[in-house]
């Protein structure tokens, strides 16, 4: 019987055969032991030399880390495997052998691992991660399926920026001016007007040349938009997709979180509703703290995300930032010129924002005389106004940056470790 390492439960005490590498070996006189991998997880498999042939045994010595084969064997239950089953094997084909495979189980450093992502992508903590980011995706599709929103793809060539053009990559579209596009949510908002509820899930480019463990190039986004939606109905969508998502990683990648030696304790209290602090009163608890320096009106940084964060266990909103540090769309508050319709929720352990949204302006005038104030090309936002002016509605919307989450939830240090390949300030290859 032909299976795989995710399927052998369904198979104890009996024969069968997997298409796997070896991840790593180690031997003695009259055993080996082999860990196997194939993709949908590791599992070790044991050769008795006096169980097998010699030719199988000489193999299971001989072969070489990461050479493919078709391993047989009877699945015999082992409680001490974090799998809970081991391989008896009776028979090995070797596929390929490979030679002078360049990661090995001692240290690497970081740039020789990036160098060859292609290859560390197979190590058991990389498909722990990769199988928590497909988690978190799945997950993604279900909540919003399961809560009425229809998924619109919008372009990644675009003629304008929701947000400014100068972290925004350049290209030329035959004769025009094109850039790749830093979120879908103009586009959303369209598509809010027609179809009420709806999310994207796609890639968004950011040009800023920033170092930090936070921070990628090219990241994927969610960026739900809701019609008739006010910010306070928005939040409880934020909250209880979070809550969605970390609770569905924890049912389901039980293994990859121990793999990574995540502390689960943290993650079973993200459940909403979440915290909340205003703006104001994150300033007030920051000088408390002694970050003396920041003044109402400067935006925050990684560590004062941080430090606002330590003062909850659980994720947290901070709502009502100052107008001038958000983008043109935002709704004012109604009793505050100086504030908007906004939060960032900043996720607990310092991993910093992982959503920002607000209400969107709906009002025609306003609009247009926020677009003015931005100095915003009239033309190319021209689509865009429209939404304003043929039948506006309240409506609110947010991004979730899917690496920073993935990142949080599996307890990694850096966003590099989250997507399968990084575009980084000075990193283009593989």
């Amino acid at each position: 019987m032909k299976t795989t390492i995710a399927e052998v439960h369904k198979y104890v005490d009996q024969e069968v055969t997997i298409g796997a590498w070896i991840a790593n070996k180690r031997s003695s006189g009259k055993i080996a032991f082999l860990q196997l991998r194939d993709g949908t997880g590791f599992i070790q498999g044991v050769v008795v030399k006096a169980e097998v042939n010699e030719e199988v045994f000489q193999k299971a010595k001989s072969i070489t880390q990461e050479s493919s084969l078709y391993v047989t064997g009877m699945i015999k239950v082992d409680e001490r495997s974090p799998l809970g089953y081991e391989l008896l094997v009776t028979n090995m084909e070797v596929i390929h052998e490979a030679v002078d495979y360049p990661i090995t189980p001692k240290n690497h450093g970081t740039e020789f691992l990036m160098d060859n992502r292609h290859l560390w992508l197979r190590s058991k903590r990389q498909h722990a991660v990769m199988k928590i980011r497909n988690e978190v995706i799945r997950a993604t599709y279900e909540y919003y399926n399961q809560n009425g929103f229809t998924k619109v793809d919008p372009p990644i060539l675009t003629g304008s920026a929701p947000e400014g053009t100068t972290e925004l990559f350049n290209t030329k579209y035959f004769d025009e001016d094109a850039y790749l596009s830093q979120s879908g949510q103009l586009y959303m908002e369209a598509a809010a007007m027609a179809l009420g509820k709806v999310f994207s899930f796609g890639p968004t480019f950011r040009a800023e040349k920033s170092k930090t463990r936070r921070h990628l190039i090219e990241f994927w986004m969610i960026e739900p938009e809701m019609a008739f939606y006010t910010h306070e109905e928005s939040l409880k969508v934020q909250e209880e997709y979070v809550s969605y998502l970390v609770q569905s990683v924890l049912k389901n990648c039980k293994l990859e979180l121990g793999v990574l030696g995540r502390d689960t304790s943290k993650l079973e209290q993200v459940q909403a509703p979440f915290p909340r602090i205003t703006y104001d009163d994150a300033i007030k608890l920051l000088h408390e703290k002694g970050f003396d320096d920041i003044q109402w009106g400067d935006d925050f940084g990684a560590p004062h995300e941080t430090a606002i964060a330590e003062s909850f266990d659980k994720p947290v909103f901070i709502i009502h930032y100052p107008t001038a540090l958000k983008p043109f769309y935002m709704q004012p508050h109604p009793e505050r010129e100086d504030v908007v319709l906004c939060a960032d929720l900043i996720a607990p352990e310092g991993y910093g924002e992982i959503i920002g949204g607000s209400e969107r302006i709906h009002d025609y005038e306003l609009m247009k005389q926020r677009m003015e104030e931005h100095d915003l090309d009239p033309a190319a936002y021209d689509w865009y106004l429209q939404l304003s002016k043929y039948g506006s509605v309240p409506h609110s919307g947010f991004g979730l940056g899917l690496e920073r989450t993935i990142a949080w939830i599996s307890g990694i240090e850096h966003v590099r470790e989250a997507i399968p390949f990084p575009r980084l300030l000075n990193r283009l290859y593989p």
